[in-house]
């Protein structure tokens, strides 16, 4: 029977029909043909039997789905939940404020005290009120004035643009330097004049929005940040010359749902921001694949309801492989090696948060990072000022789970300047987790009221129940699977040049 292969010629690189050879001829054949490519062609062949060497799939070969169209769907939508994390995270935050609090663009948010768990984000702080606010620069430059630090108080934070990319960070550590001042955000495009006298930060799209922690100064209050916060001003630059009165909202005691959805309310949200944003180089082809999904610029989103429940699991699903991804990636960023806590603050290579390289954009690292964390800096220090160590295994490696008691020791002398805290979420949401008392933290300012060890170090039990007699010492879990995170401010070198060792969390049996 012939049998025919396809010898490349050493010498003429061409591929020539050998047929009618055994294994051993086929060398001979392959020297042979090199002499003359117009012998080669002229070998003995049946048209039957000539066949290009690619261009189809193998002999057998079937197709491992019936319904393409819902398969390419699913799979560009699940990409789209990894691409948008980012933007899909900071776009929460605005819907819920002008959806649930009643928010306008310009008003500012002010917590007249730390949360609670009814501020629904991302591993949010409970020490220090919040400020944030949310703006368009589709209507027009923006002015942010905000106040010097000094004895009465001072403000830290970033301003981020519709991809969440911090553009400004403020305050001391920021553009101002702690001296106060406005600043000038315009939109994309912008070719005016900057009026002198302002800070100027373009951005790069339409949407921005900022979030900052009144600091109280020393032998300062809560109360005194509250007071202190109240100093911004907001207005666009149209109104400088008459601002209107500034209106501050206090949330405190009311529910604000910034968590982005995991199901197919996430491409709604997706479809506000991409029908608002400029299209950057960078994702277009992005783009282009959103239209087989039904996001379109300039166009409505009206998914059919199978188009829907593709969606729908796409979310679900992501939201499934990055909580995989947690439980069996994170260990390689681990603090200390000897040790099962990872910072908070996960940079690029070049210590920023877009992870946008020459040749690539790292998306799964991307959402990654903004999966559990929101609002980082431009720029991550080589020092920092403050770290969060976030606890995501017990001392023998093993994840921590839902309803098992933990407890960890706090040493007396901490690598500190300011203070530590230690906040406990829920590991499905990253988020404060309700519970009868609405705890969140225990922090060094709470030591008066904790009981402490014998060496000055102090124990604190994580959990769904406190062990008998120190509820003092205990932050409730009600079940969950939490997330411990140890929050120090002010850090000193022995944190830094890692001499100092936070000891791993303990399940208690």
């Amino acid at each position: 029977m012939d049998r025919r292969q396809f010898v490349k010629s050493a010498a003429a690189g061409t591929l020539v029909s050998v047929t009618g050879l055994s294994l051993a001829e086929t060398a001979s054949a392959s020297a042979t043909a090199s002499k003359s490519v117009t012998q080669s062609i002229s070998m003995p062949a049946t048209t039957t039997e000539r066949e290009p060497l690619g261009g189809q799939p193998p002999p057998g070969s079937k197709p491992s789905v019936s319904d393409f169209d819902a398969q390419i769907k699913y799979h560009r939508a699940f990409e789209a939940v990894l691409w948008n994390m980012p933007a899909i995270a900071i776009y929460s935050f605005r819907r819920a404020a002008f959806d649930s609090l009643g928010l306008k663009d310009n008003d500012v948010i002010v917590y007249s005290a730390p949360a609670t768990p009814k501020l629904e984000a991302i591993t949010a702080n409970s020490t220090t009120p919040y400020i944030a606010a949310y703006t368009d620069l589709r209507k027009g430059p923006v002015v942010l004035e905000v106040p010097a630090a000094g004895p009465d108080g001072s403000l830290y934070g970033q301003v981020v643009d519709a991809w969440q990319f911090t553009i400004a960070d403020v305050g001391p550590a920021g553009l101002d330097q702690g001296k106060g001042g406005k600043y000038l955000f315009t939109p994309p495009g912008y070719k005016d004049a900057i009026p002198s006298g302002f800070i100027h930060v373009p951005s790069p799209n339409y949407r921005i929005a900022f979030a900052f922690r009144s600091v109280p100064a020393e032998g300062k209050t809560a109360t005194d940040a509250y007071k202190y916060a109240q100093r911004l001003r907001m207005h666009y630059l149209s109104e400088d010359k008459n601002p209107p009165k500034q209106r501050f909202v206090d949330p405190i005691d009311e529910r604000y749902p910034t968590l982005p959805f995991y199901d197919e309310r996430h491409f709604q949200d997706m479809h506000e921001i991409m029908s608002v944003e400029p299209v950057h180089e960078q994702d277009k082809v992005m783009m282009g694949m959103l239209v087989s999904l039904g996001i379109e610029q300039g166009k409505p989103f009206n998914p059919d309801e199978k188009t829907k429940g593709i969606l729908r699991q796409a979310a679900i699903d992501a939201w499934y492989y990055l909580q995989y991804w947690y439980d069996t990636q994170v260990f390689k960023k681990a603090f200390w090696p000897d040790r099962h806590y990872v910072a908070l603050l996960q940079a690029d290579a070049n210590k920023r948060f877009t992870f946008v390289y020459d040749d690539r954009i790292d998306l799964i690292e991307r959402a990654a990072e903004y999966f559990w964390c929101t609002y980082m800096p431009k720029v991550l220090a080589d020092v920092p000022a403050t770290q969060y160590l976030m606890a995501v295994a017990d001392k023998n490696g093993k994840l921590l789970e839902a309803g098992k008691l933990y407890k960890v020791d706090v040493p007396k002398d901490m690598p500190i300047k300011q203070f530590w805290a230690l906040t406990v979420y829920d590991r499905a949401t990253f988020s404060f987790i309700y519970t009868d008392s609405n705890r969140t933290t225990l922090s060094s300012y709470d030591l008066d009221k904790m009981k402490k060890n014998a060496d000055g170090s102090v124990t604190i039990y994580v959990g769904p129940k406190a062990p008998a007699g120190l509820e003092t010492n205990w932050l409730p879990t009600r079940g969950k699977r939490p997330l411990p995170a140890m929050r120090l401010y002010g850090v000193t070198e022995a944190l830094n040049n890692k001499t100092f060792k936070m000891p791993d969390f303990e399940e208690v049996v």
